[in-house]
């Protein structure tokens, strides 16, 4: 059995133009520049508490001001670095459950809360 029909165009093909830039509107990027810009931005970004972690911290009387949040940022960037995506970080007697690429802080649990506590579904861990 013939394959011609795979050749057979109906009707002409289009000719029509992708716009183009010009040259002085053309921008290269300089090496690297991208990641400096990620790292950036990534340094920059705030922790999102979750409304379960808010919940949480408001009734075990967890308390996090703006050090505590950056702490916590700069401890998701040792984590993302290693490939963390959903890690434990301990930090001042507390222990916080993250989502490392969504920076989110999913629930908080204190000290006394702890024990014989099993935390799952974590694949990093952090102790600040």
């Amino acid at each position: 059995m013939s394959q011609d029909w795979l050749f057979k165009v109906r009707g002409p093909l289009p000719t029509s133009k992708l716009p183009t830039q010009s040259a002085e509107r053309r921008s290269v990027a300089k090496p690297g520049a991208f990641q400096a810009q990620l790292d950036k931005q990534l340094q920059q970004s705030d922790v999102i508490v979750s409304n379960h972690a808010k919940q949480r911290l408001q009734k075990r009387d967890i308390r996090l001001n703006e050090s505590d949040l950056g702490r916590i940022g700069e401890a998701i960037n040792q984590v993302a670095a290693k490939g963390g995506r959903e890690s434990l970080i301990l930090y001042k007697g507390n222990a916080f459950v993250v989502n490392v690429p969504n920076r989110t802080i999913i629930t908080a649990v204190d000290q006394s809360s702890m024990q014989e506590n099993v935390f799952t579904n974590i694949d990093s861990a952090l102790i600040l």
